[in-house]
């Protein structure tokens, strides 16, 4: 069957995109490509401190809805979704880009991380997932697209990725059951697994240097990925041209994940 699709191809779609922290976020890559492709945003920023850094980028994408969001603090997520609610009625598109670990436990070894530790990881970059995919799901009653940001770390052992390992695994296995979950909605679920980046999250990640340098010698294509990259790749995830795509970690680097 043939598919009729309007130009620009994101042209009415919502999209909420949590996680942008600065110009360097992958978060601001998929707001910048949907925005190019005709999408409204809902941006997010942490707190207060990181509300000056984000503020004029969501002011750049002429987004409607700019909010805080801590998945860490109760309340916060589900006053997102009800202002969204409020002021669209309706929500076709969620970018979950949020990850964090106590910096102990981040620049340790895993075998040293603390329970605790482990338990807050697991929370804020896993779970919260979920629960924003819960959320989001009476919002998309015509369908919508709901992605979150992995690691090749999540599939293979990578030197100094510790902790945030075993939990991008566990938000990989996550993103599986909501796609079998949420598919008979008409609800894609896609992890997305880009090539080391700089960005802020990863400045915590002990030598991250190596671990870009790596990718730069590995990559098939000859050099790294940036925002845009990953960016416009949710972007095309998010179209009808996709609309038989779901479930499966989504490699944007360059081709790095097939190399030995």
């Amino acid at each position: 069957m043939a598919l009729t699709i309007p130009r620009p191809v994101l042209s009415g779609k919502k999209a909420l995109v949590a996680g942008i922290a600065n110009e360097h976020s992958i978060a601001y890559g998929c707001a910048a490509a949907f925005r190019e492709l005709g999408a409204d945003l809902a941006i997010t920023y942490l707190n207060e401190k990181a509300k000056p850094y984000v503020e004029p980028l969501a002011r750049k994408l002429e987004a409607p809805i700019v909010a805080p969001l801590d998945v860490s603090q109760p309340g916060e997520l589900e006053a997102l979704f009800e202002r969204i609610a409020r002021e669209w009625g309706r929500l076709d598109i969620v970018v979950h880009s949020i990850a964090w670990a106590p910096k102990g436990d981040l620049q340790g070894g895993l075998i040293d991380c603390t329970a605790e530790g482990f338990a807050r990881a697991m929370d804020i970059s896993c779970h919260s997932f979920i629960r924003m995919a819960r959320l989001a799901a009476p919002l998309m009653s015509e369908g919508g697209t709901l992605f979150a940001m992995s690691y090749h770390g999540a599939q293979k052992v990578v030197p100094n990725y510790n902790v945030m390992g075993p939990v991008k695994a566990a938000l990989e296995g996550a993103c599986r059951y909501l796609a079998y979950e949420l598919g008979p909605r008409g609800i894609r679920v896609h992890p997305v697994s880009p090539g080391p980046l700089k960005t802020r999250a990863a400045s915590g990640l002990k030598d991250f240097d190596l671990m870009l340098n790596e990718a730069m010698q590995k990559a098939p294509v000859g050099e790294l990925v940036d925002i845009m990259d990953v960016g416009f790749a949710c972007a095309y995830l998010a179209t009808p041209y996709a609309r038989r795509i779901t479930g499966g970690t989504v490699y944007v680097d360059g081709g790095v994940n097939i190399m030995a």
